[in-house]
């Protein structure tokens, strides 16, 4: 198999990461996640999404310790993205579920370390407090970039009015928002606010729900392009946000469709990309982050 040469987005310290990540949401157990990894690697992945709570940072972090050697790699040549859990807000808390992340991952730092929701576990979403913690997480985030343990920092399912209200007290802007973002669920305004802002947006569930049939993958236009292309539905979706920079973290246990979710060497036509972003369908597909106070 011919190995894919990776399209990077760099940041302003020089860090890279790859347009295109492998999502692990879902993915659990030793043998199904070795496997994953081992066709990811083959088929040119540099860059592995995982969260505490997605349960699988240890089996993720033994099967990358056996199969970079395999593949002439080292730690540096891979992108390692992990987040902190709803549960784990508060500036301690933070540190010490970082900690324990880079214990199961056997790394000594992040590439990309993300506050998963910004809501707290077990707290009304209208509950003040949700903010104060989250404002002490982030303070914890700043200090492990500072030292070098997170090489960026950033959020996850963050509106514009969450972003308001980090930036408000950050001293670090957070380098990246990981959001939902696709042709059925366009976030126009925030994508407008993070590029003012200088906040990276990358885009998860770029192929629709995780439901056995998409309505993403679908839906006639992104067919019809699909077909004129020769390429499948996901590979066009996935091309709609990476012709226009968005890194995408597409999740997948099947090795063909791992290799050709990465196998993004083709350009969408002005024509196609307006197609794709005019879509009659608004829909989320998941949980509402906007309900956070």
């Amino acid at each position: 198999m011919q190995i894919v040469m990776q399209q990077v987005t760099t940041f302003a310290s020089g860090v890279c990461m790859p347009l295109v990540g492998l999502g692990t949401y879902k993915i659990c157990g030793k043998e199904l996640i070795y496997s994953v990894v081992k066709a990811a690697l083959q088929a040119g992945y540099r860059a592995f999404d995982t969260a505490t709570v997605y349960r699988n940072e240890t089996d993720l972090g033994e099967s990358l310790k056996e199969l970079l050697p395999e593949f002439g790699l080292k730690r540096e040549d891979v992108f390692i993205t992990s987040k902190l859990s709803p549960k784990d807000h508060g500036f301690e808390k933070s540190l010490k579920a970082f900690e324990l992340s880079l214990s199961n991952l056997q790394l000594t730092y992040l590439d990309l370390y993300l506050i998963h929701w910004p809501g707290v576990q077990k707290l009304k979403p209208e509950d003040t407090r949700n903010q104060e913690l989250r404002e002490q997480s982030w303070r914890a985030l700043e200090s492990l970039h500072k030292n070098g343990k997170a090489r960026l920092i950033g959020v996850s399912n963050y509106t514009v009015s969450h972003l308001e209200d980090l930036l408000r007290t950050a001293t670090v802007v957070p380098h990246v928002n990981q959001v939902k973002y696709h042709p059925h669920y366009l976030q126009k305004d925030l994508k407008k606010f993070c590029d003012l802002k200088g906040i990276y947006l990358q885009a998860y569930s770029s192929l629709g729900t995780t439901v056995k049939v998409s309505p993403l993958l679908q839906d006639p236009k992104v067919l019809s392009i699909a077909n004129r292309l020769s390429r499948s539905p996901a590979q066009v979706l996935l091309r709609w946000a990476t012709q226009q920079g968005i890194c995408v973290l597409p999740k997948s246990t099947n090795p063909t469709h791992i290799a050709e979710n990465i196998q993004l060497d083709f350009d969408l036509t002005a024509e196609d990309l307006e197609e794709l972003s005019s879509l009659s369908t608004s829909q989320k597909y998941a949980w509402d982050p906007s309900i956070i106070h």
